[in-house]
C-alpha cells in the first residue's frame, strides 16, 4: 500500500490522510523535515519558536530557505506551524491581548517564509469574561492580522479544545462563529484534536457515533473547513474536559477510535499530525504509533 492511500473495493487507489507527527527542531529547521520522512511521516507539524515564550530570534532568510529547500527533498505533502502556549486571543485583559496579537502576527510572517500550509492555534480564554464576548475579540484579532498581512498564503486553522477551565472552541459552534466572523473567510478553517474532541464529550468510536459528528461539523463549520487533524488518542475518558494526550490504541479512544477518519475519503489529503507522547528514542513511540495508523487504512 503506497503512503497516503488506501483500497476501495472496485481496487482502485484512492487519497486518505496524509500521516504525519510534530518534529523538534532543535537540530536545526532544515533537519525536521529529513526527520520527518525518516521516520515515515507525510507531512510535519513544527514550532517556529520555542513555544514557551513571546518572541523568537529572527528567522533568517536562508534558514527559512534551507526549510523550504528540506521540505521539497523530502517530497512532503504538507507542513503546519504550531503557534505558542502563551497566546490568547480572547482574553478579557488588554495587555495579554495586544501581545497575543502581536505574538501570532509573528508567527504569521514566519509561516510564510518558512512557505508553511497551516498556522494551528489554540483559540484561547474567556478567563470568566464570557464566551460571546471573548469570540468577538478572537475574530477581531483575526481580522487585523489577515489585514496586516493581505497576501499570507498561510492557512490560519483554529484548534477544538478539550473544554477545560473557560477555554474557547470546544465545541463546533464556537467554531464556527470565529470563521463566520472573520472577513478574509477562505483563510481561516479548522484543525481537529482527536483527543480534544473524545475529552469535550463527542464520541465517535462507533460508525454511529462517527457520523453523528461528521453532521455536526458538516452543519457548523463545514466540511471542507476541516484542513487538518492533530490524531491522539486520550488518557482521560470520554467528557473528562483533559488535554491529556496517550499513544495510539493505549488511551480511551482505542483503535476503533481512529478507523472512521482515516477510511473517509472527505479527509482525502488532509494531514494528520502525532501529537502523542515520545522520548528522546529516535522518535520509537511515533515509528509504533504511524505504522498503527497505516495498519487500519483500508482494513475491515
Amino acid at each position: 500500500m503506497r503512503a497516503g492511500q488506501s483500497l476501495n473495493r472496485g481496487g482502485r487507489w484512492l487519497p486518505t490522510v496524509w500521516l504525519g507527527a510534530h518534529i523538534a527542531t532543535a537540530e536545526g529547521l532544515a533537519e525536521a523535515p529529513r526527520t520527518g520522512r525518516s521516520i515515515g511521516c507525510d507531512a510535519i507539524q513544527i514550532f517556529s519558536k520555542s513555544p514557551h515564550s513571546w518572541k523568537g530570534p529572527p528567522l533568517l532568510p536562508e534558514r527559512a530557505e534551507e526549510f523550504r529547500a528540506a521540505v521539497k527533498e523530502s517530497r512532503l505533502h504538507a507542513v503546519a506551524v504550531h503557534h505558542n502556549y502563551l497566546t490568547n486571543l480572547g482574553s478579557p485583559k488588554d495587555p495579554m491581548y495586544h501581545q497575543s496579537k502581536e505574538a501570532f502576527l509573528d508567527d504569521l510572517r514566519r509561516c510564510d517564509l518558512l512557505g508553511a500550509d497551516h498556522l494551528i492555534f489554540h483559540t484561547g480564554a474567556h478567563l470568566g469574561s464570557g464566551a460571546a464576548a471573548s469570540l468577538r475579540r478572537v475574530v477581531d484579532a483575526l481580522n487585523w492580522a489577515t489585514a496586516e498581512l493581505p497576501d499570507s498564503t498561510t492557512h490560519i486553522l483554529l484548534e477544538n479544545a478539550a473544554g477545560q477551565g473557560t477555554t474557547l472552541g470546544s465545541n463546533f459552534e464556537e467554531l464556527a462563529q470565529v470563521l463566520d466572523g472573520v472577513e478574509a473567510r477562505s483563510r481561516v478553517g479548522i484543525a481537529i484534536d482527536t483527543c480534544h474532541l473524545f475529552a469535550s464529550g463527542q464520541d465517535f468510536r462507533t460508525a454511529e457515533t462517527y457520523a453523528a459528528v461528521k453532521d455536526r461539523i458538516q452543519r457548523t463549520v463545514g466540511l471542507r473547513k476541516v484542513r487538518a487533524f492533530h490524531l491522539n488518542d486520550s488518557k482521560a475518558d470520554l467528557g473528562m474536559h483533559l488535554d491529556r494526550h496517550e499513544n495510539i490504541g493505549r488511551g480511551k479512544l482505542g483503535i476503533e477510535g481512529f478507523r472512521p477518519w482515516l477510511n473517509d475519503p472527505t479527509w482525502a489529503k488532509v494531514p494528520g499530525y502525532l501529537e502523542t507522547p515520545w522520548t528522546d528514542d529516535d522518535y520509537r513511540a511515533y515509528v509504533t504509533d504511524l505504522r498503527t495508523l497505516r495498519a487500519l487504512i483500508a482494513s475491515p
